[in-house]
């Protein structure tokens, strides 16, 4: 094998275009952001059931040439035999994951996703995908020691259904959930797996025999992209076609040669197993050397309050972890990444003032978290308690308990898996730059369909544990609207007043008239209150009763309504 820091390249050609440091890397987002729990799409053999509804799709789409097949929503309920509703929510969700910005698909908007439709390569890829199942959980030395405590279908059900978040953390039962690195090996591990089945679904026949009836074109070969890239920048890395020493020198005036199937195939693999060397190697150093200091690939549960609480990853990922009974705030000016990650925080609030592509939340609990505005995918999953505020472009809630969210979202937000006791309500903040924010990242503050939340399965598939039988068809318990009489606005504090100044002056979501009554009732009712107790005719003792009165009174609210998270503002780091 070679040295894992260079990649291999075919024998045809001796002068490859990688640098000596440029690894192959899986791309996260279609698998943690593109999944769906749809049981159509669960193929027990992808390939054999993709082949002809690609043949199918071809016939069917929008287009007459073979490279510019795109499927729209009609279309793909008809080949899959699936709702209209949930054919959208494919190119939606495709649309979220996709690795080519210029894409119509990624451009499209909201009420024309369904007409522009995908691009036949790419949905084929993501269908193909929808088979992969997430890494189980690292085993621990003493595994028989923890065989009962690890959950056999959820974080909340079981042994551990009197536990919050919180106390998994602190029960270290979350301890051997898989790092970063372990992730990225899995899903290496998966695509080397299944390679070959994907680069004959990208190919195209020719005359020939055995392997070389199959070959691939660079187009073809770049939608690759959409599961694998070089480099650590995402999309603003090396380009697949440049990476590969068969299309890298092509002259951009003519039309590259296709290349065998056969001979993408040995290359792309030759360059997965150095990659798999590589991460196996950090993840074997890492669990042989000094346990302490911050990684960013650390087990979810290993930081603690104590530790760097925002770690830089480079793969383009901020981790904010372990945050606990204080506030955390981060701006656009301290975020250099496209997307964060808030990992086991508790009794606290969470600021992320930033536009931001990609957005995950897991396993905290009794915090109040505020995402600024996330252009592409929020997940929120194994959630306890928490209130979590979102300007977002389409949000997944899975496995999620009495949490309320406050949305402001352009897709209907998707519910799937385990959760129980969930509230939606519309957006409820704002801070100075957040419609210039907004704007960076394609949201649009006209469409609201907070309202409207879709529940899927409430098991998902694409989980490795096991799971009870006869439930797999079971839908997920949905979220209810939160009363308009228990609404109100959450303040942000203008910590930078001067040094970050923008144009937003108020919420930029237009509130429904149920709720903004409300709250225009609860602004009269504090005013009248005002007046009443400026006129009152009280004694200077009678006067400090009354006080002390209502400071019991809104202490009692404050712990009971959650809003003393807020407080932890005032207190600093």
């Amino acid at each position: 094998m070679s040295d894992p820091m260079e990649p291999s390249t075919s024998k045809s050609d001796p002068n490859p275009i990688i640098g000596p440091i440029t690894l192959l890397h899986p791309r996260r987002e279609p698998f943690e952001h593109g999944l769906l729990p749809i049981q159509k799409l669960i193929f027990t053999d992808p390939l054999q059931a993709l082949i002809p509804l690609k043949q199918k799709l071809a016939s069917s789409s929008s287009s007459s040439s073979s490279s510019t097949h795109r499927v729209n929503s009609d279309a793909l309920a008809d080949a899959l035999q699936i709702s209209s509703e949930h054919a959208r929510l494919i190119l939606d969700t495709l649309a979220s994951v996709l690795h080519s910005e210029p894409d119509p698909l990624v451009n499209a908007h909201p009420d024309d996703v369904g007409s522009v439709g995908s691009d036949l390569r790419d949905l084929i890829l993501f269908l193909y995908i929808q088979s992969y199942k997430r890494l189980l959980p690292r085993s621990h030395k003493d595994s028989a020691a923890v065989a009962d405590v690890w959950p056999s279908t959820s974080a909340f059900d079981g042994y551990l259904s009197a536990l919050s978040p919180l106390q998994l953390v602190r029960s270290n039962t979350r301890r051997f959930m898989p790092s970063q690195a372990d992730e990225e090996a899995h899903q290496l591990s998966y695509l080397q797996k299944h390679l070959a089945n994907i680069i004959s679904l990208l190919s195209e026949p020719v005359e020939g025999e055995g392997e070389e009836s199959l070959v691939l074109t660079m187009e073809g070969f770049e939608h690759l992209g959409f599961l694998i890239q070089f480099g650590d920048k995402g999309s603003e890395g090396i380009p697949l076609s440049q990476a590969a020493p068969f299309f890298a020198n092509s002259d951009p005036d003519m039309p590259a040669v296709p290349v065998p199937a056969s001979q993408v195939l040995d290359w792309l693999l030759e360059n997965i197993a150095s990659s798999l060397e590589h991460i196996t190697d950090k993840i074997s150093a890492k669990e042989n050397g000094p346990q302490g200091g911050s990684d960013q690939d650390v087990a979810m549960a290993d930081a603690s309050s104590s530790s760097v609480r925002a770690s830089p990853s480079a793969r383009n990922c901020c981790f904010i972890e372990g945050v606990s009974k204080s506030s955390y705030v981060k701006q656009a000016s301290d975020l250099k990444h496209s997307s964060v990650k808030v990992i086991n925080c508790h009794d606290s609030v969470i600021y992320i003032l930033a536009p931001l592509r990609y957005a995950t939340i897991y396993g905290c609990s009794d915090a109040t978290i505020v995402l600024g505005a996330v252009g592409k995918a929020v997940r929120v999953e194994h959630c306890e308690r928490v209130h979590v505020i979102i300007a977002a472009k389409r949000v997944c809630i899975a496995n999620c308990r009495e949490c309320l969210f406050f949305l402001g979202v352009n897709q209907r937000p998707l519910v799937v898996g385990d959760n129980h006791k969930l509230q939606v309500a519309p957006y409820n903040t704002f801070y100075s730059q957040l419609e210039e924010h907004m704007t960076e990242v394609g949201i649009q503050a006209t469409m609201n369909r907070w309202d409207e939340p879709l529940a899927l399965g409430a098991v998902d598939p694409h989980d490795s544990l096991s799971h009870p039988a006869g439930v797999s068809d079971a839908q997920a318990e949905s979220a209810a609207q939160l009363d308009p009489d228990q609404f109100t606005n959450f303040l942000i504090p203008n910590w930078f007043e001067g040094e970050s100044a923008g144009s937003t002056k108020d919420n930029p979501f237009p509130l429904p008239d149920a709720y903004l009554k409300s709250q225009l009732r609860n602004q009269k009712n504090l005013s009248e209150i005002k007046q009443i107790l400026r006129e009152a005719p009280l004694e200077e003792n009678r006067k400090r009763e009354l006080s002390c009165a209502l400071h019991v009174y809104f202490k009692d609210w404050l712990y009971a309504s959650g809003n003393i998270r807020q407080l932890y503002c005032l207190q600093g780091d």
